[in-house]
């Protein structure tokens, strides 16, 4: 389903179908990635519920605009979640993983389609913190402007996400990398706009809806400074840690991933 005609609008990469009295769930990706982020996830978390995988702008089939902010994606999940609830007859839930994260957070802020949200290490930081090393921005513009794709996508994945050499290696040898690299171009724009005032803690914490924050117990520091900093501040958070999950659990750590997210969304008000 495209949830719309112009340019910049988000396509739905993938649908899987399920029990019909379980409200359906937008799956959205982080940054560099596509619906195909999920193909561990989702035919787990899909034995119970519809599921949704979007492409983000610029990825897949999904157009892209001429100029970017975060606040653009707020707006095409808002507009998958306003479509599947349409043709559901009610609301949806959404997932997102860690960019994805924060725009599942902000689409909940532009719709009332929306009924919980469930984000992994998508938080924002509070004021004076940051998920980026220092030079690592820089680093990236480098490369991609000599053309090293490869070179811009290992350097943010080792700084911002913490990936070790041995798991790159393992990383690079995957079937998906070569597309990983050829949205390396929009590492740049997605960690700039993370820093902007909506993806910020101040606006997100608005969010009104039922939040389940998940984090891995062996990510980097700053992804539960974020997830403790955002839990303190919304109307109605949950946090759930992985054990021994880094920042890709939805890849090594399915079955406890899938677990959460199900118990939180299988929850009666």
């Amino acid at each position: 389903m495209d949830a719309g005609a112009g340019a910049g609008r988000a396509n739905e990469g993938g649908a899987f179908s399920a029990a019909a009295d379980r409200p359906p769930a937008v799956l959205v990706h982080g940054a560099t990635a596509d619906h195909t982020t999920f193909r561990a996830l989702a035919p787990v978390l899909g034995r119970s519920r519809g599921l949704h995988a979007i492409d983000r702008r610029g990825r897949g089939a999904s157009g892209d605009g001429p100029t970017y902010s975060i606040e653009r994606e707020y707006e095409d999940v808002a507009a998958v979640a306003d479509a599947i609830a349409a043709a559901s007859g009610g609301p949806v839930d959404v997932l997102g993983h860690s960019y994805g994260g924060r725009t599942a957070l902000g689409a909940a802020l532009r719709t009332d389609a929306i009924r919980r949200v469930v984000a992994y290490e998508g938080a924002p930081l509070p004021p004076g913190s940051s998920y980026r090393p220092a030079g690592l921005l820089e680093a990236v513009h480098a490369a991609l402007a000599r053309g090293d794709k490869d070179q811009a996508l290992s350097t943010f994945l080792r700084g911002i996400v913490g990936m070790s050499d041995e798991a790159l290696a393992r990383y690079r040898a995957d079937p998906v990398w070569p597309k990983r690299v050829a949205a390396a171009e929009t590492i740049v724009r997605e960690v700039e706009a993370e820093t902007s005032e909506p993806a910020s803690l101040e606006a997100l914490a608005a969010v009104a809806v039922p939040v389940l924050l998940i984090l891995g117990s062996a990510s980097r520091s700053p992804f539960g400074q974020g997830t403790d900093a955002l839990a303190a501040r919304l109307a109605h958070a949950e946090v759930a840690v992985i054990e021994g999950a880094a920042h890709a659990a939805h890849h090594t750590h399915v079955p406890e991933f899938a677990a959460a997210v199900t118990a939180f969304l299988d929850r009666r008000p």
